[in-house]
């Protein structure tokens, strides 16, 4: 292939990233619904945190809801309760996740394949069981009433719009970090990982090591995503940490393109528009169009919307 294809390639993708940001900054101002972007953000957020496991890594988690709700009760309840900043909530409930994801992670890095999907699924069971349990998560009811307050003292979040550019700040940066990742040094060897661990072994790598970070990265950055949304929505529930919100990531990844950084940001605001547009109009009938969607997905897009729009320019460029 031609350096002057590659070239014209590399700049028709800098040119759409740079009309989808466009398209998002503009967002509030065309009619799009602030609160619904947000909420579709934070979830974009949860599915490239997931994303960075399982398409770059190859490790499935069945729960990664336990990272997400757990960081969401916490910086609900510190905002809340305790008076913390919203800058200050955000972070605690990242590194709460990121601290339980080093916890499980720790016992599940050991196995593989499906043994290591059971155990994170068995863990978030266990952390849900918590979060039902302990008094200050309000049970079956929630932790309710979460304010916003002020960034840094300064910002008010009170304001939909002005909340809406810094979840959009924040997502941007998560974007970008986990190109960084990918595309680092570090990334190589997951990559690598994934394609074929054993012979990242006889290599000489530490795997295990190597799996672990990328588990409590994605763990934390996920818990970024359920504490963001705490403070968009102004409560956490018990379906934040959830075993089917572990299923509705894994959807989103494989919907949108797993393996591919804009593929879980577009299953994610497939799936959220989908039950926002849905809900009102069929009721409970939602789970079910979904789950028809997925299975025609897999069956007849295998690589996803965005892996196989990218497998087709290959054949393209290379006919």
């Amino acid at each position: 292939m031609s350096p002057a294809i590659v070239h014209d390639g590399a700049r028709r993708g800098q040119l759409t990233w740079l009309a989808v940001l466009a398209l998002l900054v503009a967002a509030p101002f065309i009619g799009l619904y602030p609160v619904f972007m947000m909420k579709a953000l934070c979830y974009a957020i949860f599915a490239c945190a997931f994303n960075l496991l399982l398409g770059y890594t190859g490790l499935l988690s069945f729960g990664h809801a336990a990272f997400m709700g757990s960081a969401a009760y916490a910086t609900g309840w510190l905002v809340r309760s305790s008076g913390w900043p919203p800058e200050a909530g955000l972070l605690a409930g990242t590194v709460l996740a990121a601290l339980l994801g080093l916890a499980i992670g720790l016992i599940a890095i050991r196995r593989q394949g499906i043994y290591f999907a059971m155990i994170t699924l068995a863990m978030a069971q266990m952390v849900y069981f918590v979060c039902l349990q302990v008094p200050f998560t309000g049970g079956e009811d929630g932790l309710q009433g979460v304010p916003r307050g002020r960034l840094f003292g300064l910002i008010p979040l009170a304001n939909d719009t002005v909340l809406y550019f810094v979840v959009l700040a924040i997502f941007v940066a998560v974007f970008l970090f986990i190109i960084r990742i990918v595309h680092s040094p570090y990334g190589q060897v997951l990559k690598a990982i994934r394609e074929n661990e054993a012979r990242a072994v006889s290599l000489g790598y530490d795997v295990d090591r190597y799996k672990l970070l990328a588990f409590v990265l994605s763990t934390g950055l996920a818990g970024l995503a359920g504490a963001l949304k705490t403070l968009v929505l102004g409560f956490a529930t018990l379906s934040d940490a959830h075993w089917s919100l572990s299923g509705e990531v894994v959807l989103m990844t494989l919907l949108g393109g797993m393996g591919t950084f804009a593929g879980p940001v577009l299953g994610a605001f497939t799936i959220i528009g989908l039950q926002d547009f849905l809900a009102d109009r069929v009721g409970s009938w939602v789970t079910v169009i979904i789950g028809v969607i997925f299975v025609v997905c897999v069956v007849a897009f295998r690589r996803g919307f965005v892996g196989e729009l990218l497998a087709w320019q290959r054949r393209r460029k290379a006919a």
